[in-house]
């Protein structure tokens, strides 16, 4: 008897999901489009601490003949309580996910692999996964393609362990940073997310890894910063911000976006047919997979009435695969109720067979080795040096000098590796990682003293602590204070059915940053600031370090500290990179990725709002404590006006090229990264923005060097979202933009003619 077309490795990919499709009983088609159980629930160690297979995971394979896919086998962290005890490790890896995949194609009818869908939020979560920095360091980097090599290592250690599909936030922005999740996102701009996104899915693919992108679309402009509420987002802003990175990311080949928690138009975007059919499937030509994300369908039964009908509500508008909820495991009764045709329950199937048969699960369903070829770690500590961002500095405090040989270091970010790693982590082994402490005395070496006291907690105004902190800094030749934020969770914490954190005025823990805890007010908390004034007073030079997923909103410490440096949640090895940093090993070479607010109460203040002309609050300036792409060097960089090729081009053909010189007059030597923005003062079809990122480079500079850095200028760089809401190039007047940051520019004017 001859094998099945779909067996066929040379015949079409379409053709062999025909075949198959053909084959297959309506259960079997719902088994595939469902992602229910906890992949933590699959298994379970015996009483010789060997893994295996729980009756859970038999049941569940049994109840459709399949499974579509598996969500987080190798996820560990507080929510799903794995931890080394019971967990998978790198070395358990390749048996128990073949284990998986062994049952799941031997004891089912048609035998099709499931996915293997493991969270990599930055790195692997799970253990002994490389963890990266959060991304909100990696967009302070400005380094595309350091971060895609990061990804490619990562994606390389998940395949290694029989993972097949990364969970990837990447489309978020940084619209409001009282958001608790403002550390998933690259940044507050489309175009840096965008660099950001095609620079992940081109490393995890070069490795063999497919990526959801999370999350379609919007999520970050919920009203007031607060996690999964609703969006006061018209198409417009939607299609001039917030779909930049998803573009992107299609066109770079990722295998499926993730549907987001919050509502577009009254409609939440997993039952959302103009973002899910509409744009992406039918303007875009996306042929993907879009997941739900977790329980998110459980939330349209208040809409459609029963989870049969959520699930029917779902899959018409789009939505491929579930997750965790009770809605898509109902599509069987809703296809019999006539609340969707089984064409559209075929062509959600067809497009998670599409994936599986284009990742080759058919021919090599089952992982060699749990051993990976590319290490992950020095990258991880690279990104983290990239990422160290000079936000003010004296011009003589750093780096610190050889004379000095006592330094205090101080603060509750000073010694905590768990504070410095961010949100979904898993738990790390004992002795991974260097603290911000740990890396200052091994750069000070023998010679120097370290003296250091915590100063205050995390949260709160607790002073006790502040005595101790002011007498060090005091006997100090300079101070080093660690402060910020923590997104680790600890002991206690209670969790959503999701895995968000339950943290609320009346349930308080040392969290400040991550999914479900949002802030009202962005100040550091009263103990830190009491703390921060305590030691400048002391008269001892002072370099503040921000340990932080969000950016704080901060005093005017200009004149008060000798330096101000945010290193983000710069992930285990971020000590040594800080360290680095400090006593001049490598000169700071970050850059913001987002706008420092005054306070909460100016917000927003994001760079690239409307431009109507705006003087400012009564009370306050509306610009800005640090505007977004600044970040200052050890060096001087200056710039001379941008050279433009043509002073006019005409919409059909704008190409052109924009040169500006700059000429490090410092000495030492810098990584300057040169950017480009654009600025419509004319013409067009809708009211413009203050100015755009179109282009940012990098350029290495050493004392004394000048370098001309020229941008090429296309249709994509002058680009503009038009009245039917696709992307044009319009006639009218424009300004070319250069310099270090969005407030610090020279331009060229440019006319683009009509036709």
């Amino acid at each position: 008897m001859s094998e099945p077309l779909y067996r066929d490795p040379a015949a079409p990919v379409p053709d062999r999901v025909r075949d198959l499709l053909g084959r297959m009983t309506l259960t079997e088609k719902v088994g595939q489009v469902n992602q229910r159980l906890y992949g933590w629930h699959a298994y379970e160690r015996d009483a010789d601490g060997r893994h295996r297979l729980t009756d859970t995971f038999r049941r569940e394979v049994a109840a459709y003949d399949g499974m579509g896919a598996l969500y987080g086998l190798q996820r560990a962290d507080p929510w799903s309580g794995v931890t080394f005890a019971g967990g998978i490790t790198a070395a358990d890896a390749a048996d128990i996910t073949g284990a998986v995949q062994r049952h799941v194609v031997e004891e089912t009818r048609l035998g099709i692999p499931v996915l293997m869908v493991e969270e990599v939020p930055h790195g692997h979560q799970a253990l002994d996964g490389t963890v990266l920095p959060a991304n909100l360091a990696v967009g302070a980097s400005w380094d595309p393609d350091l971060y895609e090599a990061a990804a490619a290592a990562a994606a390389a250690e998940l395949r290694a362990r029989g993972g097949h599909i990364a969970l990837v936030s990447a489309l978020d922005l940084v619209r409001d940073p009282r958001w608790g999740r403002a550390e998933e996102c690259f940044g507050e701009d489309p175009y840096l997310a965008a660099r950001f996104t095609e620079a992940l899915v081109r490393g995890m693919r070069s490795q063999g890894v497919g990526v959801v992108l999370k999350h379609f679309a919007g999520q970050g402009a919920t009203v007031g910063g607060r996690n999964s509420a609703a969006t006061d987002l018209g198409v417009r802003e939607l299609h001039e911000i917030h779909l930049a990175a998803a573009r992107a990311g299609v066109r770079a080949g990722a295998a499926g976006v993730m549907a987001a928690y919050n509502e577009f138009d009254g409609l939440p975007c997993a039952a959302n047919p103009y973002l899910l059919t509409e744009l992406l499937r039918e303007q875009w030509g996306f042929d993907g997979i879009v997941m739900a994300d977790g329980c998110a369908l459980d939330r349209l039964v208040r809409l459609a009435g029963d989870p049969a009908a959520a699930g029917a509500m779902a899959l018409a508008a789009g939505t491929d695969l579930s997750l965790w909820d009770g809605a898509f495991p109902r599509l069987g009764e809703a296809v019999e109720r006539g609340l969707v045709a089984e064409e559209t329950l075929d062509a959600a199937v067809g497009r998670v067979l599409t994936l599986k048969f284009r990742l080759g699960l058919f021919e090599e369903p089952y992982v060699k080795s749990s051993e990976s070829p590319v290490k992950a770690a020095e990258l991880s500590e690279r990104l983290a040096r990239a990422s160290i961002t000079l936000l003010e500095h004296d011009g003589s405090t750093l780096p610190l000098p050889p004379v000095v040989s006592r330094i205090a270091v101080l603060g509750p970010n000073a010694d905590s590796v768990p504070q410095q790693i961010g949100d979904y982590t898993a738990p790390q082994r004992p002795g991974t990682g260097v603290t911000v402490l740990d890396g200052i005395r091994a750069a000070a070496g023998p010679g120097r003293e370290v003296a250091y006291a915590r100063g205050c907690e995390l949260v709160g105004g607790d002073r006790s602590g502040i005595g101790e902190a002011v007498a060090l800094a005091a006997n100090a030749e300079v101070a080093v204070l660690v402060l910020g934020g923590s997104s680790a969770r600890e002991d206690g914490t209670r969790f959503e059915a999701n895995g968000a954190a339950v943290v609320s005025s009346g349930n308080p823990v040392g969290m400040t940053c991550g999914e479900g805890v949002d802030l009202a007010e962005l100040a550091l908390p009263e103990g830190q600031l009491v703390l921060l004034d305590a030691v400048a007073a002391t008269g001892t030079p002072v370099v503040a370090v921000l340990v932080q997923g969000r950016p704080h909103a901060l005093p005017d410490l200009s004149g008060r500290i000798g330096a101000l440096l945010s290193a983000w949640y710069p992930g285990p090895w971020g000590g040594r990179a800080v360290a680095d940093v400090l006593f001049g090993n490598v000169g700071p070479t970050g850059r913001l990725p987002v706008s420092v607010p005054r306070s909460a109460a100016q917000l927003p203040v994001f760079y690239n709002g409307k431009d109507h002309g705006y003087r400012g609050y009564v009370d306050q300036p509306a610009t800005a404590r640090y505007a977004f792409g600044h970040g200052l060097s050890y060096g001087r960089v200056t710039y001379g006006a941008p050279v433009l090729s043509r002073s006019s081009v005409s919409a059909d053909d704008p190409r052109l090229t924009c040169t500006v010189t700059v000429e490090n007059t410092g000495r030492t030597a810098v990584r300057e990264t040169v950017q480009l923005y654009v600025r419509r003062v004319s013409g067009g079809s809708s009211w413009p923005r203050v100015r755009e990122l179109r282009g940012f480079e990098g350029v290495e500079l050493a004392p004394g060097e000048r370098r001309e850095v020229t941008f090429e200028v296309t249709d994509g760089t002058l680009a503009c979202v038009g009245r039917d809401l696709r992307l044009v190039v319009e006639a009218g007047g424009y300004e070319l933009e250069t310099g270090p940051a969005s407030d610090r520019t020279r331009s060229a004017p440019l006319i683009v003619t009509s036709g």
